[in-house]
């Protein structure tokens, strides 16, 4: 079971900073990265949530997250057309999966993924989407199609709307700017925290 609050940060760095508010569940999303660079963001990334008791979830770098002994990947839709998901399995790594229409879904589905991430809820600014805003209903939708997957919604989430997303389904929320662009991004990550585990 994934905790309620998942953070996503594009970098370690952020990581040393949240872990010690009491995070427990982290995606690395890290762009544009040389190889060397990225690796050694994975294995201090890898680190660090190991010395807090926290999940870490790598996204798209499967191999990387591979060759760094990781256990969780998250793999976007166009991540899958390459990804060696046979070679992950056997490396008994775990597998979330981004999804957006039914397409997508009965994809992650046939691949027997850990979770299902389905989004955008609302409109978002941290990433450019070719799909509208998902809303309410199609959360509620996705949660009854997912079964007992874990669902986590994503996109535009902040503090003031995340409880709406729970009722709707969601068993757990990815949230970026609403922490790291926050003036006090270790008071906010705290206030998720406080938030969202009365939904655990």
């Amino acid at each position: 079971m994934l905790d309620p609050f998942y953070l996503i940060v594009d970098s370690a760095d952020w990581l040393q900073r949240l872990l010690p508010c009491g995070v427990k569940l982290a995606q690395l999303r890290v762009k544009n990265a040389d190889p060397a660079k990225l690796k050694g963001e994975i294995v201090r990334a890898r680190d660090l949530c190991a010395r807090h008791g926290a999940q870490l979830i790598v996204n798209d770098h499967w191999r990387e997250a591979l060759d760094a002994g990781c256990d969780y990947v998250h793999l976007g839709q166009e991540d899958l057309d390459d990804a060696d998901i046979a070679a992950l399995r056997r490396a008994d790594m775990r597998i979330g999966v981004s999804t957006h229409d039914h397409q997508e879904l009965d994809r992650a589905l046939s691949l027997e993924a850990d979770y299902i991430a389905f989004g955008p809820i609302h409109a978002t600014t941290a990433k450019e989407l070719p799909f509208a805003p998902q809303g309410l209903m199609r959360l509620a939708q996705w949660r009854d199609l997912v079964a007992g997957l874990p669902l986590v919604a994503i996109g535009g989430i902040t503090l003031e709307n995340c409880g709406e997303l729970f009722r709707a389904g969601a068993d757990s929320v990815a949230v970026i700017s609403d922490v790291l662009r926050a003036p006090d991004p270790e008071a906010r990550a705290r206030a998720f925290l406080d938030a969202t585990r009365a939904f655990a």
